[in-house]
């Protein structure tokens, strides 16, 4: 029992801090986008060259 001392307040400030990560990422804009990198990772960069026969 006496883990639990230090395991509650240890989870407690790991979800502080992945809520202070989360508000941070929203601040910034990290979803303000979120349709673009889809369509990013599925568009070509480059044309497609043919194949030329030697």
């Amino acid at each position: 029992m006496e883990v639990l001392v230090i395991l509650v307040p240890l989870a407690l400030m790991l979800g502080l801090v992945g809520l202070a990560a989360f508000l941070w990422s929203l601040k910034n804009g990290q979803y303000d986008d979120l349709e673009g990198a889809g369509w990013r990772a599925i568009a070509e960069d480059e044309p497609v060259r043919e194949k030329q026969i030697l």
